[in-house]
Parts: C-alpha cells; sequence; structure tokens
C-alpha cells in the first residue's frame, strides 16, 4: 500500500469500522495534543483506553491509564501511536501478541516507520501513518 497519500474511503472505512481504541501515549496534560485527539474522540463515541506507563493510577477523561497494549485485557480495534516513529516497530511487535488482534494500526501526524507497517500489514492488518484521527474524522464529516 502507497503510505504516502489514503484514499478518503479507506480512511472513512476504519474510522466507521472501528469502536475501541487504544491511544498509545495518550498525556492527561490538558495542552498536549494526545490529550485534544483523545478527548475529541471520545466525545465521538469511541471507547478510547489510554496507554501510558508513567500515567498509571490516573485518568483521562473518566478513563483509566493502563501501562501497556498487553495491560487492557479486552479486545481493542484500533492502536492508535502517538508516540516517536523510533518505538512503533515493537508497539506493533507488541499488538502483535494481543489476542485477537486489533484491526487497524494507525501512527499519528510526523510518525511513520515502514518496517512496523509492513509487520503489521503481513499480519493483516490495515495501517495508516502520519495522519491524525481526530483531524480525518473532523474533515471527512464535515
Amino acid at each position: 500500500m502507497n503510505h504516502d497519500t489514503y484514499d478518503d474511503n479507506y480512511i472513512r472505512g476504519i474510522l466507521n469500522g472501528v469502536k475501541t481504541i487504544a491511544m498509545v501515549g495518550a498525556s492527561p496534560v490538558n495542552v498536549r495534543p494526545s490529550y485534544f485527539a483523545f478527548k475529541y474522540l471520545a466525545q465521538r463515541g469511541y471507547d478510547m483506553i489510554p496507554v501510558n506507563p508513567g500515567q498509571v493510577g490516573k485518568s483521562l477523561v473518566g478513563k483509566p491509564f493502563v501501562a501497556s497494549l498487553r495491560d487492557i485485557g479486552r479486545p481493542i480495534d484500533m492502536v492508535d501511536i502517538f508516540r516517536n516513529s523510533s518505538v512503533a516497530l515493537s508497539l506493533v511487535e507488541e499488538a502483535l501478541t494481543l489476542d485477537p488482534l486489533p484491526k487497524v494500526i494507525w501512527m499519528q501526524l510526523g510518525v511513520r516507520n515502514d518496517e512496523a507497517a509492513a509487520k503489521a500489514e503481513a499480519a493483516g492488518l490495515k495501517v495508516v501513518m502520519n495522519r491524525c484521527p481526530k483531524i480525518e474524522y473532523g474533515r471527512l464529516s464535515s
């Protein structure tokens, strides 16, 4: 797949098809982009799970933080990576240990890792890189 451009129907299909989203790198700090994206998606009806080991014991818009994807303990549809590109591969590898597998790996604006994308796609997952689901949701639903 060409990860430089995405067809609107591909993005729309993902956003309409997922319900549970684990946001890795979510922050409770209300001036951080991950805070805004998390809150926006939660307000649009997505079941959001904040993943950040440094924030365990806290919550984000009423949702308790978990330390890792493995700590979620229930099926997730999408992993939204709000971390540096250099850790995307290890996060995809962790996601591929989950049962059932998520349907989508989404890497936020500025996050691109072609090796991670190839590994996820080889396992049958859809991948989006260098895009924000908050921005795409707003753009496609307006």
